[in-house]
């Protein structure tokens, strides 16, 4: 009888993860799904009351998460910290901020914010983990969280797009920088999701039936639809993807 084909594993036992911005929302869902798959996670962000928080419900539900307080824009504080600890062999590049506003009364002081978040501290944070992945041969994975923003555009979302196109751009540059040491790097492109920062905006009925409109699935987002995406990009089970955007948009950039 002919042998079959094994399924890749999607498992993460005996790997480190680091996720960004994990104190709610996005962050949050993500670091416990890595969590499940066995990673032991560590949760990042500047308000440790949260992520310390997050890091014991990961406990309390039998995974291994710890906390770590870090300020991703700053720099050399950042690098400073992350050297300071064992290498990842995932990084989930999450933290990101938004301020929609036409483009006639966008601020530098906006530009600042939304660019210097979501692409400036993003392309920082990936340079130190992949350093210490090249510097101890770690092999591993760079997942970015991008936006279908990041493939269309949007109204009074100039920054927020302007940040996640180039995200995509940085991510194949980076793909191919970091392919001969083994380290692979992804997006995730996710439609409108709900999470605590959202929420209000989904009260706007004329907003909300827009946005439903274009997505095609007919609903918003929960992050347990992001859940799976990281698992995947973070395991062996998509070990030949480097380089790429995973789209989950419910149809939105399908027309």
């Amino acid at each position: 009888m002919e042998s079959l084909p094994i399924t890749p594993d999607f498992r993460l036992d005996g790997r480190r993860a680091l996720v960004t911005g994990a104190g709610r929302g996005i962050g949050l869902a993500c670091a416990a799904a890595l969590a499940q798959a066995g990673a032991q996670v560590t949760l990042a962000a500047r308000s440790l009351d949260e992520i310390e928080a997050g890091a014991q419900a990961i406990c309390a539900a039998g995974g291994k998460a710890e906390a770590l307080r870090l300020d991703v824009s700053d720099v050399t504080g950042t690098a400073a910290a992350l050297d300071a600890v064992a290498p990842f062999h995932v990084l989930l590049n999450n933290a990101g901020t938004n301020r929609p506003k036409p483009v006639t009364e966008v601020t530098e002081d906006d530009y600042d914010a939304v660019l210097g978040l979501n692409l400036r501290a993003a392309f920082f944070v990936a340079q130190s983990v992949a350093r210490r992945m090249i510097d101890t041969n770690v092999h591993g994975s760079i997942i970015h969280m991008g936006s279908q923003m990041g493939h269309v555009g949007g109204l009074r979302r100039s920054l927020y797009c302007a940040s996640k196109w180039g995200l995509e751009g940085l991510n194949k540059a980076m793909a191919l920088d970091l392919a001969p040491h083994g380290i692979r790097s992804n997006t995730i492109a996710p439609t409108f999701i709900e999470t605590p920062m959202t929420r209000p905006f989904f009260e706007d009925k004329i907003f909300l039936a827009s946005v439903l409109e274009k997505i095609k699935l007919g609903r918003i987002g929960t992050v347990q639809d992001l859940m799976g995406a990281v698992v995947f990009l973070a395991s062996d089970a998509s070990a030949l993807m480097t380089g790429t955007s995973l789209v989950v948009d419910g149809g939105w950039t399908a027309d």
